[in-house]
C-alpha cells in the first residue's frame, strides 16, 4: 500500500489487564494497517481481544484496570498512545468515530434525535440554529432514515433498532471522520436489517473514502463487507489476509475451525455433514496460557514444535500472514501443510 494512502498503522500493540499473578495480556503485540477507503475486519470469539484493540485506538479503555499499553498507534503519521485526554478529544469525533452494537446504550433516552446530533455539531463545528437543522436533515437522509423532518423530535425509544443504529451512524459521520470503528454494529439487529446496515456502511465507505475498522465474530458480516481480515485468538493475530483468500484457503487451524463451524444452508453441504462441526476443546485461561501456540491443545495438527517458544507470524504469498509452524520453511511438513490447505478449501 502506498504510504500516502496509509491511515492507521498499529505496531506491536499490547494491553494488559489484572495485576500480580492474575495479570494477562488482552492484546499481545498486535500489528496491522488500514488504508484510506479500506475495510479491515478483526474477527474472533469473545475474549480474543478484538474490542480491546478497537477501544485502544480511541483511548477509551477502562483505566486503570487496563494498563501498561505499549507499541504504537499511528494515525495519519501521529502516535495516539502518548496523547493526553485533552488532545484525544480533538481526535475523537473529528477524525475517528465509533459505533457500538446496541444504540440504546449510546443514545440518551431523555433527548430527541435533533438535540443529540445537534450537540455534536455545536461542540465540534460551532454550527447551531437553522444551519445545524439543515445539516441534521441531510445526515439522516444520507443514512436512510425515512421522513427525516418527522424524526427530528423523536426520542430513541420511538425508533426501531435499525433506525437507532442509522442515527448512531449519522452521529458518527457528522464531522466527516477519516476512520469509523464499528464494534459489532449488527449483532442486536435481525438478519434483514443487518443486511441493510452493512450495505449502508459499504456505500458510505465508497462515497466518502471512509476507512472502517470492523470488529465482529460474524463471518457472514466479514464476507459481505471486508477487504482484509485479521483473525485473533487469545490476544494475538493468528492470521491476516485478503477476504477472498481467507474464505477460499484459510491457513491457520483456528480460522479453519471458525469457518467449518458456520451453519451451511445448501442441500449439498447439509448432506456432507451429519451435524454442525465445532472446534474441540475449550478456550484457555488467559492468566495461564499454554506454552508455544495457544491454540495447540485444541489443534489436530499439533506437533512438538508447537508447544515450545514463541510462534511468529510467517509471511506467505498474496500478502498472507499466519502464526503456525506448518508454514515455517525449516520446520514445515509439506504433506501435512498441503493437506491442510486442501481441506480448508473444501
Amino acid at each position: 500500500m502506498n504510504a500516502n494512502e496509509m491511515l492507521l498503522s498499529i505496531r506491536d500493540l499490547s494491553i494488559a489487564f489484572g495485576s500480580g499473578a492474575r495479570e494477562f495480556l488482552a492484546v499481545d503485540r498486535v500489528s496491522f494497517d488500514i488504508g484510506k477507503g479500506e475495510t479491515v475486519a478483526v474477527v474472533g470469539e469473545s475474549g480474543s481481544g478484538k474490542s480491546v484493540t478497537a477501544l485502544s485506538v480511541m483511548k477509551l479503555l477502562p483505566y486503570p484496570s487496563a494498563h501498561h499499553p505499549s507499541g504504537s498507534i499511528m494515525f495519519k503519521g501521529r502516535d495516539l498512545l502518548p496523547l493526553s485526554e485533552r488532545q484525544m478529544r480533538h481526535v475523537r469525533g473529528n477524525d475517528i468515530t465509533i459505533i457500538f452494537q446496541e444504540p440504546m446504550t449510546s443514545l440518551n433516552p431523555l433527548h430527541t434525535i435533533e438535540k443529540q446530533i445537534g450537540e455534536i455539531l455545536e461542540l465540534h463545528q460551532g454550527v447551531t440554529g437553522q444551519a445545524a437543522r439543515a445539516r441534521i436533515l441531510d445526515l439522516l437522509d444520507q443514512v436512510g432514515i425515512p421522513d427525516p423532518a418527522g424524526r427530528l423530535k423523536s426520542y430513541p425509544h420511538q425508533l426501531s433498532g435499525g433506525q437507532r443504529q442509522r442515527v448512531m451512524i449519522a452521529m458518527a459521520l457528522a464531522n466527516e471522520p477519516d476512520l469509523l470503528i464499528a464494534d459489532e454494529p449488527t449483532t442486536a439487529l435481525d438478519v434483514t436489517i443487518q443486511a441493510q446496515i452493512l450495505e449502508l456502511l459499504d456505500d458510505l465507505r465508497k462515497t466518502r473514502k471512509l476507512a472502517i475498522l470492523l470488529i465482529t465474530h460474524d463471518l457472514g458480516v466479514v464476507a459481505e463487507t471486508a477487504d482484509r481480515v485479521c483473525v485473533m485468538y487469545t490476544g494475538k493475530i493468528v492470521e491476516e489476509s485478503g477476504v477472498d483468500e481467507i474464505f477460499e484457503k484459510p491457513k491457520h487451524p483456528y480460522t479453519q475451525g471458525l469457518l467449518k463451524s458456520v451453519p451451511k444452508l445448501s442441500v449439498g453441504e447439509i448432506a456432507k455433514e451429519a451435524r454442525l462441526q465445532t472446534i474441540e476443546g475449550t478456550w484457555p485461561n488467559p492468566t495461564n496460557l499454554p506454552d508455544g501456540c495457544h491454540f495447540a491443545p485444541r489443534c489436530a495438527y499439533r506437533m512438538e514444535r508447537c508447544v515450545h517458544g514463541e510462534i511468529p507470524l510467517y509471511s506467505l504469498p498474496n500478502n498472507v500472514k499466519v502464526r503456525c509452524v506448518l508454514y515455517d520453511e525449516e520446520e514445515q511438513q509439506p504433506d501435512i501443510a498441503r493437506e491442510k490447505g486442501v481441506s480448508a478449501a473444501t
